[in-house]
C-alpha cells in the first residue's frame, strides 16, 4: 500500500513538472512578454515589398531588439506597404536619419526590421517617418533573375 502511494505521488509530480515545462516552452516560443509592453513611441516606414513580415516581428538595431512591428497596411495612393513600429521608450535617441531594412534571420527564417543608425543630431519622435528604407529580398525573385540571366546568356560562361 505504501509503495503504491509513493508511485502515485511521483507520477503526479512528474505530470505537473511536464505541464510546467510545456507552459515555459509556450511562453518562450510565443514571446508573450511583449504583449504587456505598451510604453514607447511609434515610427512609420514605407516599403515597396514587405515579404513575409508580420505584426509583432522584432525591430532591432545592432542585433538588439528595440521594438516591435505593430501594424502593416497598404497605402492606396502609392500601393506601398506602410509599416508601423513601436520603439521602446528607453531607446529615445535613435537618429532621425536612420535607415530601416527588412531582414531575414537565417536562410529561410522569419523576417524582421533592422534599423541602421544615421548621423543626425535630432532623434526619432512619436509619429516620425523613416525616409531611407530597403524592402525585403524575395528568394524566389533572386532565383528567377539568376535563371533568366543564365538563359539569356545562352548558358555559356
Amino acid at each position: 500500500m505504501r509503495q503504491t502511494r509513493s508511485i502515485e505521488i511521483s507520477t503526479g509530480l512528474f505530470i505537473i513538472l511536464g505541464f510546467c515545462a510545456l507552459l515555459f516552452l509556450a511562453f518562450e516560443t510565443t514571446n508573450i512578454q511583449a504583449y504587456g509592453d505598451t510604453g514607447g513611441y511609434d515610427v512609420i516606414a514605407t516599403f515597396t515589398n514587405v515579404g513575409g513580415l508580420k505584426v509583432r516581428a522584432p525591430v532591432t538595431m545592432a542585433g538588439v531588439s528595440v521594438g516591435r512591428v505593430t501594424g502593416i497596411r497598404l497605402d492606396p495612393q502609392t500601393f506601398n506597404a506602410v509599416v508601423t513600429m513601436r520603439i521602446a521608450s528607453k531607446y529615445d535617441q535613435i537618429p532621425d536619419d536612420s535607415a530601416a531594412a527588412i531582414l531575414t534571420s537565417g536562410l529561410l527564417g522569419e523576417q524582421y526590421v533592422g534599423l541602421s543608425p544615421g548621423a543626425s543630431e535630432t532623434f526619432l519622435k512619436n509619429g516620425a517617418k523613416i525616409q531611407q528604407t530597403q524592402s525585403a529580398i524575395i528568394l524566389e525573385n533572386l532565383i528567377g533573375q539568376f535563371l533568366f540571366n543564365k538563359a539569356s546568356s545562352g548558358g555559356s560562361k
